[in-house]
């Protein structure tokens, strides 16, 4: 029975009580985001990446506005959810993560939206452990 009780609190708390393992996060981060992100400081140094520019810079992108970087082009839908106030809680990455066009749908309660991001991170906890990841990049 407490069983049963704990995965029905997990479903219903979400990601905000998985564990986060920062190392992990560094190795998924590097096997399936360097395609297209970089880990860049504003003083320039990549931390992590390789200079990709098809998605935007992830420095500091955790609680950071949606859409918020001025050097970057992002899609319409991302733009509008950016405007609604949302920021990149742990929660919003690892949904937006797994799946961004649901998420951005979901956010503007709009069934056509769309972002440019195709890649989709299967599971969450590794989600959750990019995350972690790139938190612990700025801390």
């Amino acid at each position: 029975m407490k069983s049963l009780f704990a995965t029905g609190l997990l479903m219903v708390l979400g990601t905000s009580v998985m564990a986060q393992d920062v190392t992990a996060g560094a190795r998924e981060f590097e096997r399936q985001c360097t395609a297209c992100h970089v880990v860049q400081t504003p003083g320039g140094d990549t931390l992590a990446g390789r200079n990709a520019r098809t998605g935007p810079n992830l420095y500091g992108i955790a609680g950071a506005p949606v859409a918020g970087r001025d050097d970057f082009r992002y899609s319409d839908s991302l733009s509008a959810a950016g405007e609604t106030g949302q920021v990149w809680t742990q929660e919003a990455f690892v949904a937006y993560a797994q799946d961004p066009n649901a998420w951005l749908r979901a956010q503007l309660n709009d069934r056509r939206s769309r972002g440019r991001m195709a890649y989709q991170v299967r599971e969450a906890q590794t989600a959750v452990d990019i995350h972690a990841y790139l938190l612990s990049l700025v801390e």
